[in-house]
This record gives structure tokens, sequence and C-alpha cells, in this order.
């Protein structure tokens, strides 16, 4: 950008001392001013290309920040129309009140706000969780649009994130990191659509700095408790539906999104099989479940109880949805030390230390991803008749309480 220097007609070219100049152009120098800039008050220029081209730059400072506006060609705007915008600009910045978000505003670039709203929109579809785009947006709400909501998504600065994320980053370390990716997503979608050159998430790492953050695992309890905890939901004065979704998650070792959304459509009761869908699968990838005895007695409780009043299994009056906390209020109420995720590693514990079942099974059973490549490429079955008789064994260490299943059973 060239630097600005004050010119005046029939003056020196440097900046003039004492007052500013207060219309200081005139119309027949603006015909035949050669190239420079020229100041006419109110922070408006005359800038003059090499070219010929004439057109009008104010300078401000708005917000405590240089800033430079474009008020149009000489051949469209006139000298008079010119200083009026000037003057209009000038009063604005002064008041607290950008003159170029607002004039970037009137030509259609949305706010950060409205731009975050406009990408949700575009991902919404590609989300397999149905409360995802709740909490994507409710963290910028939270933490974003109270400094940056406004402002135009082309304004917003690496000053503006860290302003944001700073007082969050250590405290807060994986919010944090979930605002800085959400924010990121939104300025590159700025950056596709041209409202912007640049993406100021790119700058703020260095300043930020690593976070040492202790990664806490989800609450669990050991293998030999299970039963227990399962013999004390059953006892609890809770809703039955509840207490049956609770006891199939265990038995299944699914994710509680898994079983809380599960439909009658999913089961195949006389093959004993629950096929989630790979909408509902953390991995994308339909999941076959082998259904013990007693997971099909559960189904068939579940199925009276509901009295057939919905498509899920797991079903309020009215066959809407258990809520979402259902079972962790369950299992908090009843002193139980752990979170329903936390059953799906009691019972890798089990596998792992009381049979001799092969690891590759015991990860199927969880629909664990392969994470090497080589490895996930050979890797064509999903291993489901071992991975039944896994199961059954499961089920009989829950029936029996701490006594393990029994060896002889050939885990192959």
């Amino acid at each position: 950008m060239d630097t600005v220097t004050d010119f005046t007609p029939n003056r020196p070219k440097t900046k003039p001392t004492g007052r500013h100049p207060s219309n200081a152009l005139s119309a027949a120098f603006l015909r035949s001013a050669p190239p420079g800039r020229y100041a006419d008050g109110n922070g408006l220029y005359l800038f003059v290309q090499p070219s010929g081209t004439r057109s009008w730059i104010q300078r401000l400072v708005v917000r405590g920040r240089r800033r430079e506006l474009g008020l149009g060609s000489v051949a469209l705007v006139p000298l008079a129309e010119a200083r009026e915008k000037a003057l209009a600009n000038r009063k604005l910045a002064r008041d607290g009140g950008d003159p170029l978000a607002e004039k970037r505003r009137a030509e259609g670039i949305p706010t950060f706000a409205e731009a975050a709203s406009r990408v949700l929109e575009q991902k919404r579809d590609g989300w397999r969780g149905r409360r995802s785009h709740r909490e994507w947006m409710a963290s910028l709400r939270r933490y974003a649009f109270p400094r940056i909501g406004k402002m135009p998504v082309s304004e917003v600065t690496s000053a503006d994130l860290l302003e944001i994320l700073t007082p969050i980053w250590h405290r807060k370390a994986s919010s944090a990191r979930r605002v800085r990716q959400r924010l990121r997503v939104v300025l590159e979608w700025a950056v596709a659509m041209e409202y912007r050159i640049d993406n100021p998430c790119d700058r703020i790492g260095p300043v930020l700095g690593p976070q040492h953050d202790v990664i806490e695992h989800m609450r669990a309890l050991p293998h030999r408790e299970v039963a227990a905890a399962i013999r004390t939901v059953q006892a609890a004065t809770a809703p039955d539906m509840a207490k049956l979704a609770f006891e199939f998650l265990v038995l299944t070792a699914a994710r509680w999104s898994e079983v809380r959304w599960a439909e009658w459509a999913e089961i195949d009761r006389e093959a004993g099989v629950w096929t989630v869908p790979a909408r509902r699968m953390k991995a994308n990838r339909k999941h076959r479940v082998p259904l013990c005895d007693r997971a099909l007695e559960i189904l068939e409780a579940a199925r009276t109880l509901g009295e057939g009043s919905g498509p899920l299994v797991f079903s309020r009056r009215g066959g809407k949805p258990l809520n979402d906390k259902e079972l962790r209020w369950l299992v908090r109420e009843q002193g139980i030390a752990a979170v329903p995720h936390g059953f799906r590693s009691s019972f890798r514990d089990w596998a792992a230390e009381e049979t001799d079942h092969p690891r590759e099974v015991i990860e199927a059973a969880l629909a664990h991803v392969v994470r090497n490549r080589v490895e996930a490429a050979y890797a064509r079955s999903d291993l489901f008749e071992r991975r039944r008789r896994l199961m059954d064994d499961w089920a009989s260490y829950l029936a029996v309480g701490s006594r393990g299943p029994d060896r002889s059973v050939d885990p192959r």
C-alpha cells in the first residue's frame, strides 16, 4: 500500500503543520492533479494513480485502528458528495461505529454469526449425531459470538480469536480446542467464498502455546463389580424402561447413543442379531451385534412395556426417546461410581483379563476401527460368530457375579 502523504494545491508535498485542511480541494484541481494523494479534510483524499485514474479514499481511526475506505471514483462521486460521505463516516467512527463494516455489510458480507449459520446448514446433513449441530452452535454462541458475532466475517482478526481462546485455552482445554476448530471452519468458508483472503486461525497457535491438560478417562467399574451394579439398578425405584435399557447397554457393550435410538426394525429376534445402521455408528460403518438370551428377554420386556407405541425399542410414554442423560442420572442416583460409557471399558478389561478370546474379536465387539491400514485392508470379516461366543461368555459372567466364564469354552 502506498504511504499516505498529504498534498494540497500550491503547497509543498509534505504534511502540513497547524490546523488540518478543510475543503482544501477544488473542482478544477480534481481535473489537473498529477499522480499522488491530496488531502481535502476529514480524512478525505484524492488518489490519482499513474494511469490517470482518480478516486476517493478516506483514512480514519476506527476503534483504535487505522482504516482506509474507498469512497468511489471521482467520475461517479462528485466532490460535494465525497465530502458528505467523509463527514458521515467520521461522525460514525467518533461514536464508536465502524464505517467500513457498515459498508461491507451493505454489500452483503455476512457477520460471523451469519457465516456460522450458513456453515452449519451445509454440514448438518453430514453429521450422524442428532445433537451435533446443537453442540456445534452452542459453543460458538457461548465463547465466540459475544466478541465477533456481529462483526463482518471479513473483519475478524487473529487478535479477536486470541481474545476468545486465551481465557479458556488452559482452563478448559478440550472445549477450547473444539471452539478453535469451529472458528477455523467458519473462517475457511469465508476464504472459500472470497469474503477474506486469509484464515487468522493459522497465526494464533504459537501465541496460545501448548496445552498440558490431563486426559481423563470415562469412569468405569472393575469388571467384578458390574454384576452387582446391574442388581442395584434392577432394585432401584426408577422407570422400568430405563432399567431395561441400562442392562441391555451393559450386555451388548454398546454406546448409549446406539441403544437410545435403537429401533425395532433393526432387531432380528429369531437370528438374535441387532444391526445398527452406519449413520448411528461412530465409525460410520454398519455394525451387527449378537444378542444373548438375556438381551432377547430384555427386548421382549421392553416391547410389552412400550406396548408397541413407536419405532424405538426403549422409549417413554408416547414413543418418545429416553432422555439423553437418563442412564447417567440412573447410575449416579444409585451411587455407582461409573458412567454408562464406562461399562464398555469394564467389558474390555474382563475380556482381556479373564478370557482367551483374541484381541481382534474383542475390538470387533466394541466396533473399534482397525488403525493399521495394512491390517484393515485384510480385515474383511466382522468375526460375528466368534463375537457371539464372546458376548455369551460376558452374559454368563454377569449372571453368576464375580465368577468368571467357563474356561473350557473354545474361543475359536
